[in-house]
């Protein structure tokens, strides 16, 4: 795709300070592709909890065969009170990666100058990983269900489903990121416990790393990798795991990183058939929606990546350049971040902060 034709852009805000941060990264991307010369056409989207409240869905029922014809999503936050997480994930985000096939969910982890750890060892320029999780399938089906319901004998059965292809495909994208990262790979696993599922993906971890013979990689028990995650966050590069367990180990790493409102995530398609979502790891944050003092830099980020995946890589790497010169300078912050500065304030920053091109 040439310069001069439009990104079509999906724009789904959503919930709580959903409406604030997408603003905010809009902004940034604006700014960002009037200087490298590139052009994105979005479409906005209301779908969240209050239109579930309002008319009873998430999302109305060609919602997905709207998004098919987009290039990319950028979602800000899904859930509100009110409206049970299970209806509002399942009515909005899940069938989202699931029709189009986002088997991958990437969440990079980085200790930024100027912002500290929580943990005294993890320092900027030593703690740079990845964590790839398995998005569609794994501990997150919808097999299952509950009997007896309201009885002593009330029953809830949730089944794991782990096939060859999901599991391969899922190893392959890791192992080749390894590959062109540092080299190394660490894959989740719990077959110490889980008797069908997690030696399954053992054998496959095993049989993938033999075609990339390059990477030297190694496996942890879910456990006790959260443990090193703490301890030694510094010796991972690529991290690869199911769906629950990354779900699990890229909040904590997350945390780890100094600051939740900072981190990003991406819902890849690689072989780019549909579209894919990008998103801030961070929720909706009911009690500090409407403030406008929420932190817009993990949508930033994940804005970000979405142009890294449209093939725009100098133009991504403007933007994080900027938030790194932001995060070191530290004097515009939000109160997450120790600060006082609004959403907007930030988002401006950033702009302020590109560098001029050469």
């Amino acid at each position: 795709m040439s310069s001069s034709t439009p990104h079509r852009i999906a724009l789904v805000p959503g919930d709580g300070i959903g409406r604030e941060v997408v603003p905010a990264a809009r902004r940034v991307l604006d700014a960002v592709c009037e200087r490298r010369g590139l052009a994105l056409d979005y479409a906005e989207y209301d779908w969240s909890c209050e239109r579930y409240e309002r008319e009873g869905a998430m999302m109305p029922d060609d919602a997905l065969d709207r998004l098919a014809e987009h290039d990319a999503i950028l979602l800000g936050a899904v859930g509100y009170p009110g409206v049970p997480d299970h209806v509002s994930l399942w009515g909005l985000l899940i069938p989202i990666r699931r029709r189009f096939q986002q088997y991958v969910n990437l969440r990079p982890i980085k200790v930024f100058e100027g912002l500290d750890s929580p943990l005294r060892g993890a320092r900027a320029g030593e703690v740079d990983f990845v964590v790839v999780r398995e998005n569609v399938e794994g501990e997150y089906s919808e097999i299952g269900g509950r009997i007896y319901q309201g009885t002593p004998q009330e029953t809830a059965v949730q089944e794991s489903v782990f096939t060859r292809a999901g599991v391969t495909r899922i190893l392959d994208y890791a192992f080749g990121l390894a590959g062109r990262r540092r080299g190394r790979l660490t894959s989740a696993t719990k077959s110490n416990g889980i008797v069908h599922t997690m030696p399954f993906w053992d054998e496959l971890v095993r049989e993938r790393a033999a075609a990339h013979p390059a990477v030297t990689w190694d496996q942890e028990h879910i456990d006790a990798l959260a443990a090193k995650f703490v301890l030694r966050p510094e010796r991972f590069d690529v991290v690869v795991g199911s769906n629950l367990f990354g779900d699990i180990l890229s909040d904590l790493a997350a945390a780890i990183a100094g600051s939740i409102g900072i981190a990003p995530s991406a819902n890849l398609n690689p072989e780019g058939r549909f579209p894919s979502m990008f998103e801030p790891v961070h929720g909706s944050a009911p009690d500090i929606a409407g403030r406008g003092i929420a932190n817009p830099l993990g949508t930033i980020w994940s804005a970000a990546m979405m142009l890294d995946h449209l093939g725009h890589t100098e133009a991504a790497a403007d933007i994080t350049s900027a938030m790194a010169s932001v995060l070191a300078e530290g004097t515009v912050r939000t109160p997450d971040l120790g600060g006082a500065a609004t959403t907007g304030e930030l988002a401006e920053h950033v702009i302020t902060a590109l560098r001029p091109l050469s």
